[in-house]
């Protein structure tokens, strides 16, 4: 609170309204985007890795008082405080006249241990954070009372450095919480509010942050205090370290210690939102909780918990999330017996017949909860599937899990550049009518011109960050001048550029297009119509699989042929993320089907303009029209032999990018658009975008699983 005190000491009285963006990250997905925050002083915020409150700090008095003094620069302000003051004062939200019982009291608790709301808040990996802090903003937006819980990691999640050999190397920073958009939270008395879980027989002790993140609050718990020991404060050091005994430590104080936090802060919730297995625990916290109050048995209080829990799954795999039952007994045979369970009985919650060795976090999470979703069609069919042998005694014998299909954030991943385009065409208020299948109907009114002309400006963005990031990587492993030198080289903005960034696993097949490298040298190389591909993604620190996949592809990129085709941008993160979805022209994914739970990167490069070309699973088996808006790698279908099915995907990748793709992108008009592929660009936005938009995706959990 003093640091609040003293940035707004700092600021002039004109610049006075910049304290209400500093601490709520409403700023991030306005028509502003940051550049209230960037104009102060250009590099450094991107120094500052477009963090405010580190901007504030280390900002002159000087420069605040020259902006202090700007006419142009204080209308902007006084525009933006009046627009974040309506959005959060609005009445008659779509939230209230369709969730009336869902309130600021009773709000939606929502669990995940990772959360990816902006770049300059390092608390996620991927996918599933990106996921979370989506949901979070576009409940804010619809008025949807909803609170975060999750954890604060000092380390957050590991940074890549590739070495010499390619070989991915860890690195970890330490986040300094006084210099980033985090509020402690205090009790009654002014005193830091602290919970308390038992976890491995040792009494451990959390600190509670809120982050503003619009209308909505996140709540994050950090064990890095004085009165734990070394071993406990690490607990939330680092996402997803490896280390066993530290995640079940972790999805302990993210469950059960995620319940006792609402309860400390006095917040009822209508329903708790599991996304993923990791928050499980919540669901044995609230029964010990309705035990403790009312007396009874587990099976006596199944029903008050089933009733108020919601699971969302996102593993399409038996196995997920699971711990040895050696480890459960260290952890909880002092718990149990608090739910009125023998061991057997304990363990059964988490049984799974194909694992009996292992306490399955799946099974507990469908065994104790009302309803459960998948996160797409396909995906749904595949969990009922997989789980129907825990639902043996029902009458139907089939898994109550359905589905709700991901979206994306519209305002958070769309470019500036484009966005203006959409005011213009779509309308003022199209952010607001983003489901709408008519606001979109009016991409057609966009001249091809002014839609190429953007895309190409955003493309040649994307290919000078590309160039810079290889160049430091280069610097800093000290390779040879020669290559250094040849980073001038890397990349044209004329060339059909591919774009592939994912988490690099056995599933994933990140190396499918080079499974024929002769033929995939051909295709980048030809004289006339060149493809190139700019590629990005980590290995968990553990995955010594996907570690070499990502060695193996340095290596390929570093053929005579491919050397000016191929690059690799080390440390994806959210803002890489941001430039290769608006500037790529056709993005690839090439999972194992059916493996991809939903995934939700080609959504963002659809409503940016892009093209996806991918496997039919997770969400393009909705999303993909034939002929229209995009392509298909392989057929809707898989063989048991997996070498055959890679052999048959690649060729599917191969052909359909000689025979048609490269054809489309290069034939161009005298005003030289190619306009056939413009055509597909408008399609891609205009069937995509008011169907995978995280707006469409709240709607519909609040419809069909939070108020049913």
């Amino acid at each position: 609170m003093n640091l609040r005190r003293s940035l707004s000491a700092k600021l002039p009285p004109p610049l006075k309204p910049l304290t209400q963006f500093i601490y709520n990250y409403w700023w991030s997905w306005t028509s502003e985007r940051g550049s209230l925050f960037r104009v102060l002083a250009p590099d450094l915020w991107q120094d500052c890795q477009h963090n405010p409150v580190a901007l504030m700090q280390a900002i002159t008095p000087e420069r605040l008082w020259q902006l202090a003094e700007d006419p142009n620069y204080l209308k902007r302000l006084q525009t933006l405080a009046a627009e974040f003051q309506t959005y959060l004062h609005r009445d008659h939200t779509w939230a209230q006249e369709v969730a009336p019982s869902i309130t600021s009291d009773n709000p939606v608790a929502y669990f995940c241990i990772e959360y990816g709301i902006h770049e300059s808040l390092p608390l996620y990996c991927g996918g599933l954070g990106v996921l979370a802090g989506d949901h979070l903003k576009s409940a804010s937006d619809l008025g949807l009372p909803m609170v975060g819980v999750g954890l604060l990691y000092h380390q957050g999640y590991f940074s890549q450095r590739l070495n010499r050999s390619g070989w991915q190397e860890s690195h970890y920073r330490s986040n300094d919480f006084e210099n980033l958009p985090l509020i402690p939270v205090c009790n009654e008395h002014g005193q830091r509010l602290k919970i308390r879980v038992i976890i491995g027989q040792r009494m451990v002790k959390a600190q509670v942050w809120q982050v503003q993140v619009g209308r909505s609050l996140l709540y994050l718990l950090d064990t890095d205090i004085i009165e734990n020991d070394s071993e406990d404060r690490h607990i939330t050091a680092q996402l997803y370290s490896g280390d066993p005994d530290k995640q079940l430590a972790q999805e302990m104080l993210l469950g059960i210690g995620g319940v006792r936090m609402l309860q400390a802060l006095g917040i009822e919730p209508a329903i708790y939102h599991l996304n993923d297995v990791h928050a499980a625990f919540a669901l044995l916290e609230l029964a010990r909780f309705e035990l403790e109050q009312m007396g009874g048995t587990l099976d006596d209080v199944k029903s008050y918990v089933c009733d108020r829990t919601l699971f969302t799954t996102h593993t399409p795999v038996p196995t997920g999330q699971a711990f040895s039952v050696g480890m459960m007994e260290n952890y909880f045979a002092d718990y149990w017996p608090r739910l009125g369970l023998e061991r057997e009985e304990f363990l059964a919650l988490g049984h799974q017949a194909s694992s009996p060795d292992v306490f399955s976090m799946t099974a507990l999470a469908l065994q104790l909860t009302r309803t459960a979703n998948a996160v797409s069609k396909r995906h749904g069919e595949v969990s009922r599937q997989l789980w129907q042998n825990l639902y043996a005694e029902r009458s139907d014998k089939k898994a109550p899990i359905g589905h709700v299909t991901n979206g994306i954030h519209a305002r958070s991943w769309i470019a500036p550049l484009l966005e203006d385009l959409y005011q213009d065409y779509l309308g003022k208020h199209w952010a607001e009518r983003i489901s709408d299948p008519e606001t979109w109907s009016k991409i057609e009114h966009i001249p091809d011109e002014r839609l190429w002309q953007r895309h190409q400006i955003l493309k040649a963005r994307l290919i000078a960050y590309t160039r810079d990031r290889v160049l430091k990587a280069r610097r800093d492993r000290k390779e040879c001048s020669d290559d250094i030198n040849a980073v001038e080289r890397l990349l044209d903005p004329k060339i059909l550029t591919l774009g592939f960034a994912r988490r690099f696993s056995d599933y994933k097949r990140s190396d499918l297009i080079f499974r024929d490298l002769s033929r995939l040298t051909r295709i980048f190389s030809n004289q006339k119509r060149p493809v190139q591909l700019i590629i990005a993604g980590k290995a968990r620190p553990n995955d010594t699989a996907g570690k070499r996949i990502i060695q193996r592809v340095m290596e390929w990129s570093r053929h005579p042929d491919l050397r000016d085709r191929i690059a690799f941008i080390e440390d994806y993160d959210m803002y890489t993320a941001k430039l290769m979805v608006q500037g790529i022209d056709l993005w690839l994914n090439t999972p194992r089907r059916p493996l991809e739970a939903s995934g939700t990167s080609g959504q963002k490069v659809a409503l940016n303009g892009g093209i996806n070309f991918s496997v039919l699973d997770g969400w393009w088996c909705e999303g993909y029209k034939l002929h229209l808006n995009g392509w298909t790698i392989g057929e809707d279908a898989e063989t048991r032999d997996q070498d055959v099915q890679d052999t048959i995907d690649a060729e599917s990748f191969y052909s359909q990018l000689e025979r048609e793709i490269v054809r489309l992108y290069y034939d161009c008009d005298r005003n030289h658009v190619p306009r056939a592929w413009v055509k597909r660009m408008k399609a891609s936005i205009r069937t995509i975008a008011p169907i995978f938009n995280s707006d469409r995706m709240v709607s519909d959990y609040v419809n069909q699983l939070y108020i049913s």
